[in-house]
């Protein structure tokens, strides 16, 4: 808003010395940019000198601001050495007496219009000072409302609301502006803030006070409250500065304890959920505090006054929830009640009973959990007629009903009412609109009659309290007797308390009936409840009809039974006193007898004649019209009995058109077990029917019915159908009784009864005969309706059959037979029996003779083959074994035992062979000649080199030695220890036959066996032993010549009886063999190569030696 002169120049200068010099080089750069910079920071603090030089001597800083938007209040900063007492000249520019002389530094000028306006500040009486220039515009203007005033803060403790007043002032300003207010709320001594609220208003040029309602979380005698306020005026037309005024000076709010304790609230009433806070005001300590049951942590305000903060309240008993403090020296507390505002009344309904007085009815919906004073209380306002009614509340009402009574205003039809609910949480309310007259609930009919007009018709009257003058009632009449009942609407005009009359008509004579009545508008809104039943019997008219008969000739034929049915209520018309039974003929007419009721059978004598006979029942008013029916039976000799199965409940019979049946046809039916006559019941059917449907509560299913279908011609019936037939078929309860007949080795034949027709229960089908192998307490025969593969069944559905033979069966064998009938209702039980079938003769002696001839042939077989193979079984299982008695070997020559004391035993020295020569020929057939054995000991002559073959090869051989020590050791030529030696040498192949000359000089090796060694035998020994004992030692050949033992033991046997110089010592065993040597019969016979035999070996042919 000042201008001055140096500002030029300082920017010119500024500019001149930002101006950057030309580059010379890189390092001259960087040193004068330094000490351009220090030159222009001197330059311009300088300049700034000068300039708030100048201004110390002129005023400056012009500020204006405004309060009410019709005033500027503008105030500038006096020149420097400016006296309380200087005098200063504003002007405002192009602006009538525009300026003015001021003492003060401040001037109040009316608010320019918008734009810029030049206003100059002059201090005058100093030369020195100058003249200075502002620009003021209204966007440098600033709006600072004045400082509110509180006009007044008040409390209300019951409800801990504070309430706040203050005037806006709003006519000081020129137009209607928004103003925003903010309230502070302090609590405590120490200020705490606790609430900062925004009011909105709007200035309408007035001084308008405003009212603002605060309620506290904390009772408001807890701790002193504090106010004050400020504002902001929004004025959408000033286009300045807008600024919050400054707050108002600080309203408090306490309340003076005394010296008792106490706590705040008291006897509070909430809303469920909420959240409260309970404060207790003392001057002593406070120890602990508690809700119900629970502990709560304290909140300490000023002094010793402490409070507690409950969050999330739930629904308090009827008798509420304590709230407890407790001091160091007394319990002090509050009690709380938590519940709900009243909820919106439900089904409101109004309605009037008699059109005086209208009740209205409401559901008061969820329970408040209030009780007492503090429950909920209704009033009902009807605003057309402005009158309004309280609801009171009946105290200690279990089922408490919801209604209010409300009079009728005269002439007013139309009602507006509205029901309001309230109670110290909250209020609801619910209207409705009513047009009363279709609104009417009519009370219960009284004083209900009866009243006989014939025997047809009555007339009902009754009362019916109300103002019905206006409107028409239509009533409804219920009509009941036996097994129906009938409702008639009657409309009727109304009257005011007066009685009513209907005629009721087309009733039935001497009948029990029932009425009651209800009324309603003809508008209908709802029916009234129902009066008291009235119990009427009609009177009594002549019966309506005759008795339904039928007769029925006696067995021998000479009586007539006459039966007749009793007539139903509706057709007697009164108590049936007695029947008149008469007949008529051609010739005559007879009155026979009169029955007295309740007897309905009567039996005369007739001839056969054709009678007519006629019932007819009495009551006290007159007869019935007769009924008739003729005696006459018309035979039939064309009728078969047929069968039939019920429907449903019943027998359906049809038949085909019978034109010349001209009256009716009879269905009498009976219980075919009963012994005649068979009488049960009995229906008529007319006479163009062609079928009927027999129904009756004495059918039962499974029991047998017999139906007779009479037709009616030339006034006599014939019997058209018989037919026996269940309602419904069951299975039997009995099995058929049965017996065996006859029981042979492969069948049975079984014999039964039939099944009594009581116990048979339907119409038998057939028979099912079960059998199965099986012995009494072991065969239990289950599941025969399974398949089981064993169990073998028969269907008899021949029912004429009553045996049979059940055949393929085993002999000696025990058979379960049972047997079962069944209907189409079922299978009935079973009759079991065990019978054993006889023994079979042919089959015994054919398992006799097949094992006898199997072990004949077997036997014969066995010998053929025992035969053809006697000589390998005799070689294989007895061989021969020779006798020890004929063995040379054990017989000794007397001479020799005798003669030759020096003879002895041989004992065999040891020898060590170190060679085996084998011997090979050019012979045709190869042979092993005899191993020969050279021993160290004994040494072989040399002769026996001579007669080696030329080819011969020396093998070293070493057979295993068992020595022996000789317990008397003599000693030999060699002078060594005599030793015996066993050489295991066995020949390994077969002898084969030597040439005749080759006998005599090889006797030994020709032979069955080959000792293991040779021993050296004169030549004069050998040769006798080869011709004269040749044949006695072919069978067995000892292992070595006795001419070559060295006898050593005096005792030794030597023979004596024979003149051979031989002498063999006793065993068929071998020296040096652990065999037993059994010699073949014949050289040249194979010998056996194994001890045992092999099965293939008896089926091998041998040749016969």
């Amino acid at each position: 808003m000042e201008k001055t002169d140096c500002t030029a120049l300082t920017m010119d200068v500024y500019s001149r010395w930002r101006r950057p010099p030309q580059p010379v080089g890189c390092r001259r750069m960087r040193t004068s940019s330094s000490f351009q910079w220090l030159l222009l920071s001197f330059t311009l603090l300088y300049l700034m000198h000068q300039v708030n030089s100048q201004k110390k001597g002129t005023p400056h800083d012009l500020k204006c601001t405004t309060n009410n938007l019709k005033v500027w209040d503008c105030s500038w900063k006096p020149p420097s050495g400016a006296g309380h007492d200087a005098v200063y000249e504003v002007c405002i520019k192009n602006r009538s007496r525009s300026c003015n002389q001021l003492e003060e530094t401040n001037t109040k000028i009316l608010a320019l219009s918008p734009g810029d306006h030049e206003i100059t500040v002059r201090r005058l009486h100093d030369p020195r000072s100058s003249m200075s220039k502002f620009i003021l515009n209204e966007k440098n203007i600033s709006l600072i409302p004045d400082t509110p005033e509180i006009l007044n803060l008040s409390a209300d403790f019951p409800t801990s609301t504070l309430h706040l007043k203050w005037n806006d002032k709003g006519s000081r300003f020129p137009h209607h502006s928004n103003v925003i207010w903010e309230i502070k709320i302090l609590r405590k001594k120490s200020m705490e803030l606790v609430k900062l609220v925004t009011h909105n208003t709007t200035l309408n040029g007035e001084d308008t006070v405003h009212h603002w309602s605060w309620t506290s979380d904390m009772p408001l005698e807890c701790a002193p409250h504090y106010v004050r306020i400020r504002c902001y005026i929004d004025d959408l037309h000033f286009s300045g500065r807008k600024e919050w005024s400054d707050w108002s000076p600080v309203k408090n709010m306490s309340w003076s304890p005394g010296s008792r304790t106490k706590v705040f609230p008291q006897d509070k009433v909430i809303l469920v959920g909420s959240n409260i806070t309970f404060c207790c005001v003392t001057q002593e300590q406070v120890v602990s505090a508690q809700i119900g049951n629970k502990m709560c942590p304290l909140i300490h305000l000023d002094g010793k006054n402490v409070a507690i903060s409950i969050h999330n309240i739930s629904a308090s008993a009827s008798s509420g929830t304590n709230v407890i403090f407790t001091t160091e020296t007394d319990i002090v507390g509050a009690v709380i009640f938590a519940g709900y505002p009243p909820d919106i009344p439900q089904n409101l309904n109004c309605e009037t009973r008699d059109l005086k007085e209208i009740i209205c009815t409401w559901d008061p919906g969820r329970s408040t959990e209030l009780v007492g004073p503090r429950s909920t209380d209704y009033s009902l306002y009807e605003s057309f007629s402005g009158k309004n009614v309280k609801f009171k509340r009946v105290e200690d009402s279990i089922n408490e009903s919801y209604q209010l009574f409300f009079h009728m205003i005269p002439d007013q039809e139309i009602y507006n009412f509205t029901l309001n609910a309230y109670n110290p949480i909250g209020r609801s309310e619910s209207t409705i609109l009513v047009n009363i007259t279709k609104k009417v609930y009519p009370r219960t009919p009284t004083s209900f009659k009866v009243k006989d007009t014939n025997s047809t018709a009555v007339t009902l009257s009754w009362h019916l309290p109300g103002n019905f003058a206006k409107i028409n009632l239509l009533c409804q009449i219920e009509i009941t007797k036996t097994n129906s009942m009938e409702e008639l609407n009657v409309t009727i005009k109304g009257v005011e308390n007066s009685v009513y009359l209907v005629t009721v008509g087309k009733l039935s004579p001497y009948t029990t009936y029932i009425f009651r009545v209800r009324c309603s508008t003809e508008t209908f809104w709802k029916w009234s409840k129902w009066s008291n039943g009235k119990q009427h019997l009609t009177t009594e008219a002549i019966p309506s009809k005759g008795p339904d008969t039928w007769r029925e000739w006696s067995s021998d034929g000479k009586n007539l039974i006459i039966y007749w049915k009793p007539l139903p209520i509706n057709e007697a018309n009164g108590k049936i006193l007695s029947y008149n039974i008469s007949c008529s003929s051609d010739e005559e007419t007879q009155s026979l007898s009169e029955i007295p009721d309740p007897q309905h059978k009567a039996e005369i004598q007739l001839s056969k004649n054709d009678y007519i006979i006629s019932v007819v029942a009495k009551n006290s008013v007159g007869l019935s019209p007769p009924s008739k029916i003729a005696s006459m039976e018309i035979p039939n000799d064309d009728l078969k009995i047929e069968q039939t199965v019920g429907i449903r409940n019943g027998i359906f019979l049809t038949w085909n058109y019978d034109p010349n049946m001209t009256c009716d046809y009879v269905i009498k039916w009976c219980n075919s077990s009963r012994s005649e006559p068979c009488l049960m019941d009995w229906k008529k059917v007319p006479s163009n029917s062609t079928e009927a449907l027999i129904e009756s509560d004495q059918f039962q299913p499974g029991v047998r019915y017999h139906f007779f279908l009479y037709g009616c011609r030339n006034q006599g019936y014939q019997l058209l159908r018989s037919i026996i037939g269940y309602i419904e078929e069951l299975a039997p309860i009995v099995a058929p009784n049965f017996t065996v007949e006859d029981t042979s080795a492969d069948s049975i034949l079984v014999k039964w009864q039939d099944i009594p027709v009581e116990e048979l229960r339907g119409f038998l089908r057939g028979y099912l005969f079960y059998f199965e192998k099986g012995e009494r307490g072991t065969s239990k025969m289950r599941d025969l309706e399974s398949g089981r593969s064993d169990i073998k069944v028969k269907n008899i559905t021949d029912l004429s059959q009553k045996t049979l033979r059940i055949a393929d069966l085993q002999g000696k064998t025990s058979y379960h037979l049972v047997l079962r009938a069944y209907t189409d209702g079922g299978v009935g039980p079973e009759k079991s029996m065990f019978v054993v079938t006889k023994e079979n003769s042919v089959g015994l002696i054919i398992a006799i003779l097949i094992p006898v001839a199997v072990a004949v042939i077997v036997g014969v077989v066995t010998s053929i083959l025992c035969y053809r193979k006697r000589e390998w079984i005799k070689e294989t299982f007895y061989p021969d074994i020779p006798n020890p008695e004929n063995c040379k070997a054990l017989q000794f020559q007397k001479s020799v035992c005798e003669g030759n004391r020096t003879l002895k035993t041989l004992e065999m020295n040891p020898c060590t062979p170190n060679s085996v020569e084998v011997l090979e020929t050019q012979s045709a057939v190869p042979k092993i000649e005899d191993t020969e054995i050279i021993s160290p000991v004994a040494e072989c002559p040399e002769e026996s080199s001579d007669a080696e073959p030329e080819n011969h090869v020396v093998v070293s051989y070493c057979p295993p030695i068992i020595e022996e020590e000789i317990t008397n050791p003599v000693v030999d030529e060699a002078g060594g220890t005599s030793q015996v030696i066993y050489i295991d040498i066995q020949s390994m192949y077969q002898p084969q036959a030597k040439p005749e000359d080759d006998q005599e000089n090889d006797s030994v090796g020709g032979a069955g066996y080959k000792p293991q060694m040779h021993l050296s035998i004169p030549p004069t020994v050998e040769d006798i032993t080869a011709e004269d004992d040749f044949d006695k030692t072919a069978g067995y050949r000892p292992q070595a010549n006795v001419n070559t033992w060295n006898l050593v033991s005096p005792d030794s046997p030597r023979s004596t009886d024979s003149n051979s110089e031989i002498v063999s010592f006793g065993s068929p065993c071998s020296i040096n063999s652990r065999q037993f040597l059994i010699p073949p019969k014949d050289e040249d016979s194979p010998k056996s190569t194994g001890g045992g035999w092999s099965f293939t070996n008896l089926f091998q042919n041998k040749p016969n030696d």
